[in-house]
Formats: C-alpha cells, sequence, structure tokens
C-alpha cells in the first residue's frame, strides 16, 4: 500500500529547508555593514575599502562602477588630502547707556577631501547583491595585502632609496597605529 500523503509530506519538509538554506546564504555580510577599514586576519594584515551602487541597471556596469567605488574607498586609507576653512565672526556693538547691545555672530565651514593615489594590487575579494524597492544594490568588497603592498613599494622605481626603506618599514607602524585607535573606539 502507498501512501501520497508521506510524498508531499517529504516535499515540504526539503522546500522549506532549502527556503531556510537559502535566507541563511542570503544574510548581510558583515562587511557590509562595517565598510572600509583594515582588518588583520588569518592569512595577514589587509586594507579594506567597500563601494556599493543602484539605480543602474546594466549590470556589468553596475558591478564595475560598485568595484571602482571600492578601490576608491580603500585609496582613501592610503592617501587623503583634507582642506579646511572657518570662518568666525562675531560682534557685540553697545551705544549710549550701556545697556542696550547688538549681539551677531556669523560661523562658516568648508570642508573638501581630496584622494589621488596609485594602488597596484587592489582585488575585488567579494560581492554581494540586495534586491531593494528601488533596485538591485551591488556591494563590492576591495582588498590590499599589507605585505604585498609592502613589496610593491620595494619595486617602485620612482622612490629613491630612502623613501622606499622608510614607506616599508613604517607600512606595519602606521597599520598597528591604526589597529590602537579603533581598539579605542571600539572601548567607549
Amino acid at each position: 500500500m502507498k501512501f501520497h500523503g508521506d510524498k508531499t509530506l517529504i516535499l515540504t519538509v526539503v522546500v522549506a529547508t532549502g527556503s531556510f538554506l537559502l535566507a541563511a546564504c542570503s544574510s548581510v555580510p558583515k562587511w557590509v555593514d562595517k565598510g572600509g577599514g583594515y582588518m588583520t586576519e588569518k592569512d595577514g594584515k589587509a586594507f579594506y575599502g567597500v563601494g556599493a551602487v543602484t539605480g543602474i541597471r546594466n549590470e556589468p556596469l553596475a558591478k564595475e562602477t560598485a568595484d571602482n567605488r571600492a578601490r576608491a574607498d580603500l585609496a582613501k586609507y592610503m592617501d587623503t588630502y583634507t582642506s579646511y576653512l572657518m570662518r568666525d565672526y562675531a560682534a557685540s556693538t553697545t551705544a549710549g547707556d550701556f545697556t542696550k547691545t547688538s549681539e551677531e555672530q556669523n560661523v562658516e565651514r568648508a570642508l573638501k577631501t581630496f584622494v589621488s593615489t596609485h594602488l597596484s594590487g587592489v582585488l575585488v575579494v567579494d560581492r554581494w547583491e540586495k534586491d531593494d524597492k528601488t533596485g538591485k544594490i551591488i556591494y563590492s568588497l576591495a582588498k590590499l595585502d599589507l605585505d604585498k603592498f609592502k613589496e610593491q613599494v620595494g619595486q617602485m622605481k620612482e622612490l629613491n632609496d630612502a623613501a622606499r626603506d622608510f614607506v616599508r618599514k613604517n607600512a606595519e607602524k602606521a597599520f598597528e597605529r591604526l589597529q590602537q585607535e579603533e581598539d579605542k573606539r571600539g572601548a567607549k
């Protein structure tokens, strides 16, 4: 005697399990929420950049844009120029009997950040896609391995020997200082 209910039950369990596994796989990777920075891993230290794009229907163009934004995010950890201007004006005017004053002040602030650097060895190591009500959002994760970076600095012909040695020696120290600052912020 055959029971058709058993097949239905088995099919239901398989579909439910498959749906659960797909949902688990589609959870947001930590790097999407954390953003770029640096990290110490099993295989060494590295700098990371995260880029995202939405609203581009051409999928190859969208992926390339997210990748480039991830590289740009990574580059800002290497070399960032920030120009800061603040103007502050305050005045207090008293006339006649000194009981009435006129107070005024104006504060303006302008901030401009510019990044320009040449990075070799940056790899896009992960992508994640999310369907949103406005369309698909594509995230890219770019990685620059610290040891490979130091190795490339040694091969740069534009740097003189002293500059090359300085960069190699201080790259590790800079990474450690960033780690200490991040640890301080995490403790708050």
